[in-house]
């Protein structure tokens, strides 16, 4: 089935990504493209509207990036966000300078309610801005509709064309009526009728799985018991039943009591079962004397498809290798699709070896955390699963600053188990997005029973967020925290000091590693 598609193009934004995931919000297919791409390519894609992101890049630079000027005769609607604004000025004979004062943060916007950028809006807006550069004056053709106090030139409307734009982020949480400003351009500017749906997906899916794997070829798959692949095991289960191996490796990275936790779940689910393979020695023996986070996250993806590519020689015809990648993970490991800035490889795309023997996959890779549970809610997976925190697949691993050691990690498990075993008592799983701990490279000195003590620092982190792109810290009670932090010192031997990460994403990421 064709969709109604929007194209994003890509200019660098972190946030382009998050852009795509509120357009698919409105029931609405997006796809993402770099902003250079060739205009045969995008004219196949039959877009019914263009959105330009932001860019760390300024438009007066030398180099900066630029689009093919053919996109502004696709008789198309267009909206521009931050640096897209920018290029909409630029071509249409506008002035963009750099700012004296930049702007960054929380802002309130002005608009003009006559615009239908703006259609059922209030007059005041709160809305966030990240920018250097500002447009100093609008093109003749369009009309200024919205404004700041440091902004003058907010948003622009061509008078004739359907061309709009923002200096403001609709895209991000922080704008409080963002997703209004997205559903406008989408529904009341460009008509767009929205047939995207998680049941739609599922469905595409399912015969999109077959016909790549047909009726003979088995398809294995990293379960970890964590949301991404379970849904992409039952997925891809009902797509092609007994075909799919679902192989669950115990890296000796896992939670305390992972594997039998994940045994439990899958009791009653989906009707298939899975194989368990320990991988502890091979893990620890490969990460011996590792310190650095990048060359951690490769070791342990190349060993994973080590791993699976010899248990599929277990099985007859096998050539593909499931995985249950999200779109956040490959836009924070390279940049698949346009020229966003690389901040880590993932594990599921660092480690990958060039010449592997198996095909990739990827049923969520083009996916949000949040899609991925609606299509598992459709699936009839429990609310238990679906609800379980992120884990990242090098699991502890990457909670261990610096090297890895056996006896680390068991201290990071029982850490880890009083954490969250007090969030499940206390009722507070549920109102944070991700917890965790992470073991420091870092003795301090204390005082435990009257003697002096130099050990080590442990820090707990507790975020909220809708997506993984942006994170803000979440406040747990102080009583709360004292609780974990006083069971942790009495319980947890090497360790007398526990700290709360307060950082939000970004500057900070999620993960430490």
């Amino acid at each position: 089935m064709k969709h109604n598609t929007v194209i994003i193009l890509d200019f660098g934004s972190q946030y382009t990504q998050l852009i795509a995931r509120k357009i698919r919000s409105l029931n609405t297919y997006c796809e993402i493209m770099p902003y250079n791409v060739d205009i045969s390519l995008l004219q196949q894609k039959q877009p019914k509207a263009l959105i330009l992101s932001g860019s760390p890049a300024s438009i007066y630079r030398d180099f900066s990036p630029k689009p093919s000027e053919l996109i502004w005769d696709m008789d198309l609607p267009i909206l521009g966000i931050c640096y897209g604004m920018q290029l909409m000025v630029k071509h249409f004979g506008g002035d963009v300078i750099e700012s004296q004062k930049r702007e960054f943060g929380n802002a309130t916007l002005l608009v003009d309610k006559k615009s239908d950028l703006f259609f059922n809006m209030t007059e005041h807006q709160n809305v966030w801005m990240s920018h250097g550069d500002s447009v100093k004056s609008a093109p003749k053709s369009f009309y200024v509709i919205a404004k700041t106090d440091n902004c003058p030139i907010a948003a622009i409307e061509h008078i004739a064309l359907p061309f709009f734009a923002v200096q403001f982020h609709p895209e991000v949480s922080h704008t409080e009526s963002g997703i209004i400003v997205l559903d406008n351009f989408i529904h009341k500017i460009s008509k767009i009728d929205s047939d995207w749906t998680p049941k739609a997906f599922i469905d595409e899916s399912i015969t999109s799985i077959r016909n790549t794997v047909g009726f003979k070829n088995k398809v294995i798959l990293g379960l970890s018991g964590g949301v991404d692949s379970s849904v992409a095991a039952v997925l891809i289960n009902k797509a092609i039943g007994n075909n799919l191996k679902p192989i669950f490796v115990d890296t000796g990275f896992l939670r305390k009591n992972e594997v039998f936790q994940v045994m439990r779940l899958f009791e009653n689910i989906a009707g298939f079962k899975f194989s368990i393979v320990n991988a502890q020695k091979r893990f620890l023996k490969n990460l011996e004397n590792i310190d650095n986070p990048e060359i951690k996250r490769k070791i342990i993806g190349k060993t994973f498809i080590e791993v699976f590519e010899k248990e599929a020689k277990k099985y007859n015809n096998v050539r593909f290798l499931a995985q249950g990648t999200l779109y956040p993970d490959v836009i924070e490991s390279t940049s698949m699709k346009g020229p966003s800035a690389t901040i880590k490889s993932h594990h599921n795309v660092g480690g990958l070896p060039e010449n592997m023997n198996l095909t990739l996959i990827e049923p969520f890779k083009e996916l949000f955390k949040d899609e991925v549970r609606e299509v598992g809610r459709l699936l009839g997976l429990p609310e238990s699963l679906i609800m379980r925190h992120p884990f990242p697949g090098p699991g502890l691993a990457v909670r261990i600053i610096g090297k890895i050691t056996q006896e680390k990690v068991k201290v990071l498990q029982e850490i880890d188990d009083i954490f969250i075993s007090e969030l499940l008592s206390c009722d507070l799983y549920n109102t944070t997005w991700q917890a965790f701990a992470v073991l420091l490279p870092i003795q301090s000195v204390g005082v435990m029973g009257d003697v002096r003590t130099y050990e080590n620092v442990c820090a707990l982190r507790a975020v909220n967020s809708l997506d993984g792109m942006t994170a803000d810290w979440t406040e747990l009670p102080y009583e709360f925290l004292k609780k974990v932090s006083s069971r942790i010192i009495n319980e947890v031997t090497g360790i007398n000091r526990v700290v709360y990460d307060i950082s939000s994403k970004p500057p900070a990421t999620i993960e430490w590693e």
